[in-house]
């Protein structure tokens, strides 16, 4: 138990830089790692002799499934983390626990209801995503294979949160290095050794995703957590649970959305350009991930800080780690966005290196035209999140998707004679208002808490 009041020191007492930087370096590295699940299959797939462009396409037509399927886990699990680590701030582990073992059960039963829809709706879907004859044939066998082992993919997922959110940050990294490396090492194995293709990318994922799931229960089951997942907490709780679930809206809407601009950008672009077109998107769309996922691991190495130090009402550590998160997140940015600018044909050339798609390289660069600032939402979304403001992150959510980035995609060819370009262009437009919107809405309502928090301190 030392090492667990270790932890609890070092969130409320050690230096704010070194302590995210610690926390992120394993959470970021965790990311890029889990980036790989999706990355490696791709790469593989689109390298297939003769049908690696039409495959790749097939594949990234599943992705508003793979999206839904993080979002309800995000619904659950992210909502639940940051609420486990404010009791645990406060000193109520036990709390904290029934959250843990609430979401675990939530998660279990999410993953059954959610299997059963889309194996029974998957091939209906996907036509509606944008596929073609040529392509549905490479998006049903994978997807059939991922829904199946979606219970293991939320399990990971889902509970390496509440690894990580304890502060160990470590462990939480070794879940995603132990899935992803096998998924690697399976990969080529099952695809061209077996020479089952487009299936054996999909059952390669599910088969590392199951044994992520199982290190994590195992860890969470042990010795050395902080919170422990046992039987006596695993009956759902709901006046601890439906919180968790409020705060959890924010993410799931950023996550479930992509599914929902995924479908509206595949629909436009194959209206426009066709397959080629909507593999432009495939490879754009997963450029995006390689950026964002790390961006993802900084905000994770502040949130166990911010929500630990708010739990505690210690608002000055609560704004210095979100400096620290904006300052690390804005580098790191900055410097992707330099970097897709600069040498757009090289990174799309990487998946496919076939010539008409090579020619829409500069369409990357558009696509990611406004991401080199997006460290100022990012902060002001997980810094809401942390400090359990359900509401205004959910609004900030839905701006930048909904409200926003939808219409556009259908409003904007409306105004340009290059129909494709301007579908593109939807995304950095979309991006920089609601940049903008959610700096303001954080200025205010973090600003607000933090101010309240210092009032109390006084009196």
């Amino acid at each position: 138990m030392a090492n667990n009041t270790d932890i609890s020191n070092r969130l409320a007492t050690a230096p704010v830089g070194k302590l995210m930087l610690s926390l992120a370096v394993p959470s970021v590295i965790a990311q890029v790692v889990n980036l790989l699940y999706n990355i490696v299959d791709r790469i593989y797939i689109g390298h297939m002799d003769e049908v690696g462009t039409t495959a790749l396409t097939g594949v990234g037509l599943c992705f508003p499934v793979i999206c839904l399927i993080g979002a309800f886990t995000m619904l659950i699990a992210q909502g639940g983390a940051p609420r486990a680590a404010i009791f645990m701030g406060k000193g109520d582990n036990k709390s904290a626990e029934k959250i843990l073992g609430s979401c675990f059960t939530t998660l279990l039963i999410m993953s059954a209801v959610l299997t059963a829809v889309f194996l029974l709706t998957g091939e209906k879907l996907l036509w509606m995503f944008g596929a073609s004859q040529e392509t549905i044939v490479y998006s049903m066998d994978y997807i059939n294979i991922y829904i199946t082992g979606s219970v293991f993919v939320m399990i990971a997922l889902g509970l390496n949160l509440f690894i990580s959110t304890q502060g160990f940050t470590l462990f939480s990294m070794a879940t995603v290095l132990i899935g992803a490396g096998l998924n690697i090492l399976l990969d080529p194995l099952f695809i061209f050794v077996f020479d089952l293709g487009v299936k054996g990318a999909a059952a390669a994922t599910v088969i590392s995703q199951a044994v992520s799931a199982i290190w994590t229960v195992l860890f969470l089951t042990g010795k050395k957590t902080k919170l422990k997942l046992s039987l006596s907490v695993m009956k759902p709780d709901m006046k601890l649970l439906l919180p968790c679930l409020a705060l959890g809206l924010a993410p799931f809407v950023m996550q479930s959305t992509e599914a929902v601009i995924n479908i509206a950008f595949n629909s436009s672009l194959q209206k426009y350009g066709g397959d080629i077109a909507v593999g432009t998107m495939t490879v754009a769309a997963t450029i995006m991930q390689i950026i964002w996922m790390p961006a993802q691991g900084i905000g994770m190495g502040a949130q166990p800080i911010i929500s630990y130090n708010y739990g505690a009402k210690n608002p000055d550590r609560c704004i210095k780690a979100c400096k620290a998160m904006l300052a690390a997140s804005g580098i790191y940015l900055l410097t992707c966005w330099v970097t897709v600018q600069l040498f757009p044909k090289v990174i799309m050339g990487i998946f496919n290196d076939a010539p008409l798609l090579l020619a829409n390289s500069d369409l990357i660069r558009v696509y990611v035209g406004a991401t080199g600032f997006f460290f100022i939402q990012m902060t002001a979304q997980q810094g809401l999140v942390s400090i359990g403001k359900a509401k205004a992150s959910l609004f900030i959510a839905c701006l930048r998707k909904l409200i926003l980035l939808v219409p556009l995609i259908y409003i904007l060819p409306n105004f340009f004679e290059n129909k494709v370009f301007a579908v593109f262009l939807a995304e950095p437009v979309s991006d920089t208002i609601s940049i903008i919107v959610s700096a303001t809405i954080f200025i205010f309502v973090f600003g607000g808490e933090m101010k309240k928090l210092k009032k109390e301190k006084t009196l």
